[in-house]
């Protein structure tokens, strides 16, 4: 019951975080600023609302700032979000989430999506980037998938060297770089303003406007 209560503020909460990113943007997108280069990912609010709010909580408080890719597999995918350097866990500091693998977006190859465990409600704050379609990771009429909230619009060469990157097994973990991926910096991207454009000297001058200028609309 407890539980219960938990998951439907976290599920109120995450709505609210949501209606702010729609304030801004309906397209945020994140920094994940690694040891081997960029990765910028594009969030879907629309489709992955409470996903989406819950990623973006986690990289305000700047919760990934030093945690590690700590499982990584070649043709399948990268998980971050949970490990410290050192392999200890971080424990989340948010109750787990509702599993949105029902919204429609696939696991497609550089598809952002949510870990859990075999509890479909259960996603916190690992979350994983596909490095090949893996469709038997997308939610089915009566079997929860891995709920997609977003996409790599930037950095797949990045994704590309951490995903053939060495790998060993430690302790009771399996598939863990040799030489740590960290995650230095996470952060929302900020989208610039547009700049004015400048008409050839050929052309007839326009009346200018008193209106102030647009802000320019994020890439979709």
């Amino acid at each position: 019951m407890m539980y219960k209560f938990f998951q439907t503020m976290a599920f109120i909460v995450s709505l609210t975080l949501t209606s702010l990113c729609f304030s801004q943007t309906t397209a945020p997108k994140v920094s994940l600023q690694t040891n081997v280069g960029e990765i910028i990912i594009e969030l879907n609010p629309k489709a992955a609302p409470v996903s989406t709010a819950n990623f973006l909580s986690y990289v305000n408080e700047r919760f990934y700032d030093g945690v590690i890719f700590h499982r990584v597999i070649k043709d399948f995918m990268i998980q971050a979000g949970g490990h410290r350097f050192d392999m200890t866990p971080k424990p989340p500091s948010k109750p787990p989430i509702v599993n949105e693998s029902d919204n429609g977006l696939k696991n497609l190859k550089y598809t952002v999506a949510m870990a859990r465990t075999r509890v479909p409600d259960s996603a916190t704050s690992q979350f994983f980037i596909n490095h090949k379609d893996n469709a038997f990771l997308d939610g089915q009429k009566g079997r929860p998938g891995y709920a997609v909230f977003g996409k790599v619009v930037k950095g797949m060469d990045t994704v590309e060297k951490i995903a053939t990157t060495q790998t060993k097994n430690l302790e009771r973990y399996g598939n863990v770089p040799v030489k740590t991926i960290s995650i230095i910096k996470a952060v929302v991207v900020k989208d610039a303003l547009a700049k004015p454009t400048v008409k050839p000297a050929d052309k007839p001058p326009v009346k200018q406007s008193t209106q102030p200028a647009p802000v320019a609309k994020p890439k979709t």
